[in-house]
């Protein structure tokens, strides 16, 4: 989907349609979750402190998270791809893969699908294909929005060949900054590059994978993941020192994750907190309980004891619960397609 939460927005105030506007959190630390293309005209992007896209747009419109919303609207946009009947797999609320093969004529039933979704939904997506996960990701990012792109594996090898590494996913900035130390600029750099090297430097998982990556190779499944665990994290306006006011929030976000698993009618044995202090410094305590649950008190108690064993040092940045280890505690309803609590780039 195409800029989704601010596409959901715009939907609701049509006055803002062709503005700069970003979607983002409250506070002095929020960051950018989702940015106009009106607004990545000006450098603005995903991940970004709004406090920086208000330096590089001073005339960007700053509109409130509403995840409930998103997540009825993406519900929306999930049915509609799962009448396709084909296997799927939801990468986040506004993205998701489809294994199209054995679909006759591929491309028509595509451009269909899109073409449902903006009569019906108002809504526009752009989409990739190609022989595999790889192939498609990149080629749906490639000409947004609305982008319809359809791609070989050895035309997408030539097609990004001048792009910097960062494009293909699985490549992060460390990976990219240790590949720049060694002279690789640019995908066709990293094709060229030996990849008995590339093991030696990065291991031999590592090494062969971003071989074959800069060549477009994979074999990855279009597979339903699993649920594993569930958390709720905050970063505050301001660092927080006192303890009792660190609890306080902590008992908040324990009965919080509560009701989402109960939503969700899944249970787990291992609860953790999770805490970055004012320097940046990240801790993570975790325990394993003898039985699933679901249960707030449970949560609350484990986490609290948590907390108080393994003190902060420092004022606190961020502060968050979770919870793993699932197991379906009754009939599991099918989840929101690509749901997660967290507010993720879109």
């Amino acid at each position: 989907m195409d800029a989704f939460y601010v596409a959901v927005e715009l939907l609701r105030r049509p006055e803002l349609v062709g503005k700069p506007v970003i979607v983002a959190g409250g506070g002095p630390r929020a960051v950018v979750t989702t940015a106009s293309y009106e607004a990545r005209r000006y450098g603005v992007g995903s991940a970004m402190p709004v406090s920086q896209a208000m330096r590089l747009c001073p005339d960007l419109i700053r509109l409130p998270v509403d995840m409930a919303h998103y997540r009825e609207r993406s519900a929306e946009v999930m049915r509609r791809v799962n009448e396709l009947g084909v296997p799927t797999e939801p990468a986040s609320l506004d993205e998701i893969y489809l294994d199209l093969n054995g679909v006759p004529d591929p491309v028509a039933r595509m451009s269909a699908l899109v073409r449902r979704i903006r009569e019906e939904l108002r809504l526009t997506a752009s989409v990739g294909i190609g022989p595999n996960k790889l192939v498609a990701k990149v080629a749906s990012d490639a000409e947004k929005p609305a982008g319809f792109v359809v791609l070989t594996r050895e035309q997408a090898a030539e097609r990004f060949a001048g792009a910097p590494p960062r494009l293909l996913p699985g490549i992060g900035p460390k990976t990219a900054e240790r590949l720049d130390a060694l002279g690789v600029k640019t995908i066709r750099d990293l094709q060229a590059f030996p990849v008995g090297e590339l093991v030696r430097r990065f291991g031999e998982h590592h090494g062969r994978g971003l071989h074959d990556r800069a060549h477009f190779r994979s074999d990855a499944p279009v597979a339903r993941r699993e649920l594993k665990s569930r958390s709720v994290e905050e970063t505050f306006d301001f660092d927080i020192a006192d303890p009792a006011e660190l609890e306080r929030i902590l008992v908040r976000q324990a009965e919080r994750l509560a009701a989402e698993l109960a939503q969700r009618k899944v249970a787990g044995r291992t609860i953790a907190i999770k805490v970055r202090l004012d320097d940046w410094t990240t801790y993570t305590r975790a325990k394993t309980i003898d039985h699933r649950t679901a249960d707030p008190e449970t949560i609350r108690t484990v986490a609290m004891a948590l907390l108080r064993a393994n003190p902060p040092a420092r004022p606190v940045r961020l502060l968050g619960v979770r919870v793993g280890g699932f197991e379906e505690r009754r009939a599991e309803r099918p989840a929101a397609e690509g749901e997660n609590l967290s507010l993720l780039p879109a």
